[in-house]
């Protein structure tokens, strides 16, 4: 693939990875043939600024969980409401880091 296109895919979405994967990503992507980039582009991915927002205003319910695909953890929250507040304090530390495991996920996904 158009090392251009990777780059400027990289400048544009490296805020939703992990720092240490984007290098993984790029190399991924410079061998990846022309007939895939339409679908690597289409992708939408999650924000974590986002997730860690909706964390601290609706965390307590799981919405943050629900939002990234974490149906379990989302139903569990809400129903012990965050684990009585606990889970939900220490998920404020984790969503970011949830949220980007997420979003390599999807990008796996549509390497494949």
């Amino acid at each position: 693939m158009d090392s251009q296109k990777v780059d400027m895919f990289m400048m544009t979405n490296n805020k939703y990875f992990e720092s240490y994967q984007l290098n993984l990503i790029r190399e991924r992507l410079l061998t990846l043939d022309d007939s895939r980039w339409g679908m690597i582009q289409s992708i939408q991915y999650k924000d974590p600024t986002t997730m860690l927002i909706v964390s601290f205003l609706g965390g307590s319910l799981g919405i943050d969980r629900f939002m990234i695909g974490d149906t379990g953890l989302g139903v569990g929250k809400l129903l012990t409401c965050g684990g009585l507040g606990i889970w939900a304090l220490i998920d404020l530390f984790l969503i970011m880091g949830a949220t980007r495991e997420k979003n390599m996920f999807m990008l796996q996904q549509a390497l494949m």
